[in-house]
């Protein structure tokens, strides 16, 4: 759950001061503590004293829950009566590697049945890496008369028939928001179940859907829906239906195109920069799949008031993307391929200087002989975007140097995730370990809370982690390291550590179980082909009960080698669903 409460054995203890009564009324507490949006906060606030964990308890209206066997659903509904919006994760994040088993669990649905019986007023859920499945989704529409809200993001096992039955007995929704999903595309006719008199909708996202939706059905809901605020379309909808769109809702503030290639007869591409124009309060935009030069300037009207735009699936060139970079003075969020290459890095430098965030993604990973993006263009940004505090960077070379004087320039990184992609890669200038980089962002950032770490690394980058890391809850290294030392030192420093990732790297037993008095107070590691044994999880699965361990195996008869490994605190004790290739320990 999402409490950060100390615990002891799994068990909530609270202050000496837990047995003293407060000097305010219940409805006077529970209304100051209502205005606390922080979960580390309301966390915080329960253990002041008894009478202030009851106010806490009964003002909860939302709930966040980071792994979904961290607790029963039972518990969650026993602590906090009045809840109306519930976040849940379920798989670890590599399953979205293809490194969980696709039936290792976290399914919604006796999520749900225990929903329907508590909380019949449920009025959000917000589901990632859950599998979820057309009934339950089926389950959820009819349960939960006054329900608004539905996101689902890296989620699987449905169809858009269950879609459909949101559509039809959802009165009252406001939000459906397909994001990133594994979805069994059988038609679009999906869209046709939305009642027509149906009129609430504010958010309607369906970009990764792969078939051709019902287009006349889509224009009548969008025009219907007054309050519609964020429009996400997939691949499927063309320039030409996608004008009519924007025609039928210029109150949009953001926008996820359809494919941005196709041909418009004469005037129609002036009509579209009209109805971009005429869109004056969008501030995102992402989508444009296959864009290309001759429609890009539709955009630049619309482009003034952005700050958050999304190219990561336009395969845009440098000079295209420069000329869309000179008209977003406003950008505070930026996704793009690798494609726009170091010169286009150098435009964002140079026109985005309130620039938070960068995120520049391989146009393909396996494929050498494209250049890319360098350590030059990294650099460059860093001059012009002081504000930078949220990095995602794949690239194919890097130096110590480099990386020593982006974090100079942009010293308040929070979360900083460098992605060299070929796995041991030195600093192509000096074939030095990319160990000083490292130790240059965590001694310099000192506000840092997630680090990807990659290319050739020693030890010495992860005691530098361990040494100056203070403020770090999320690290995610792969093909690195030289011996047991190197986990060692992160578990033995980082305080505030709550998620550690780790593959492919010469981790072994002692690296495992030195981290006995640290999983507790974290959510999860993950280890997967280390040199852990399955000898090293029994020893600690014997030395803390409180903790699920488990071990994936694709051949149940080795009894030696651990190859993925998972571990989680739990108050809800072993899970009763696994698979067979998921061994509880």
């Amino acid at each position: 759950m999402d409490s950060d409460s100390r615990r002891t054995k799994g068990t909530v203890v609270h202050s000496a001061e837990s047995t003293r009564s407060s000097p305010f009324p219940d409805e006077v507490l529970e209304r100051v503590l209502s205005i606390l949006e922080s979960r580390k906060d309301r966390s915080s606030v329960s253990l002041v004293c008894r009478d202030w964990y009851n106010a806490e308890r009964w003002s909860r209206t939302h709930v966040f829950i980071g792994n979904c066997y961290a607790v029963s659903p039972g518990m969650v509904a026993r602590r906090f009566p009045r809840i109306r919006s519930v976040t849940l994760k379920g798989k670890p994040r590599f399953s979205d590697f293809s490194l969980v088993p696709d039936d290792w669990g976290a399914d919604i649905h006796c999520w749900l049945v225990v929903f329907a019986l508590k909380y019949p007023f449920l009025e959000e859920l917000r589901l990632k890496r859950m599998s979820v499945s057309d009934e339950s989704l089926e389950f959820l529409s009819l349960n939960f008369l006054n329900f608004k809200a539905l996101s689902l993001v890296s989620c699987d096992g449905f169809s858009t028939n269950g879609l459909a039955a949101i559509a039809t007995h959802c009165k009252n929704l406001t939000e459906l928001d397909i994001h990133e999903n594994d979805v069994d595309d059988k038609s679009g006719s999906w869209l046709s179940c939305f009642p027509e008199n149906f009129t609430t909708l504010e958010v309607l996202n369906f970009a990764n859907l792969s078939n051709d939706v019902n287009f006349d059905a889509l224009q009548r809901l969008v025009s219907r829906c007054k309050s519609l605020k964020v429009l996400k379309i997939n691949k499927g909808i063309s320039l030409e239906q996608l004008l009519e769109l924007l025609v039928c809702a210029p109150q949009l503030m953001e926008l996820g195109t359809g494919s941005f290639s196709q041909e418009l007869m004469a005037g129609q591409n002036g009509e579209l920069g009209s109805a971009f124009n005429n869109c004056k309060s969008l501030h995102t935009l992402s989508g444009l799949w296959d864009a290309t030069a001759a429609y890009l300037p539709a955009l630049f009207p619309a482009c003034a008031n952005l700050t958050f735009l999304n190219l990561s699936y336009a395969t845009l060139q440098s000079g295209e993307f420069s000329k869309l970079l000179a008209h977003c003075p406003l950008l505070r969020r930026l996704w793009v391929m690798d494609t726009v290459e170091d010169k286009g890095l150098e435009s964002i430098g140079a026109n985005c200087p309130l620039l938070e965030e960068l995120r520049v993604f391989p146009a393909d990973p396996f494929d050498e002989d494209i250049h890319g993006v360098t350590e030059a263009g990294f650099v460059a940004v860093s001059y012009g975007c002081r504000r930078l505090h949220y990095v995602l960077f794949f690239c194919r070379q890097m130096t110590n140097a480099a990386v020593a004087t982006i974090v100079q320039n942009c010293p308040d990184f929070t979360h900083f995730r460098l992605c060299i992609m070929n796995p041991g890669q030195p600093d192509y200038l000096t074939n030095e370990p990319m160990d000083e980089a490292f130790g240059s962002v965590v001694k310099t950032c000192t506000k840092l809370q997630r680090l990807s770490v990659s290319g050739l690394l020693s030890d010495l980058t992860f005691e530098y982690i361990g040494k100056y890391a203070k403020n770090l809850e999320t690290l995610s290294v792969a093909f690195a390291g030289s011996s047991d030392w190197g986990m060692q030192c992160v578990l033995g420093g980082c305080p505030k550590l709550r998620k550690l990732e780790i593959r492919d790297c010469p981790f072994g037993n002692a690296a495992l179980l030195s981290g006995l008095e640290k999983y507790e107070s974290m959510r999860s590691l993950w280890m997967s082909s280390c040199k852990v044994t399955m000898n090293g999880c029994r020893h600690l699965a014997r030395k803390m009960p409180r903790l699920n361990v488990e071990v994936m195996k694709d051949d149940l008869r080795d009894d030696s080698h651990a190859y993925k490994v998972y571990v989680y605190r739990s108050l809800a004790g072993p899970r009763t669903d696994a698979p067979p290739s998921v061994l509880t320990l």
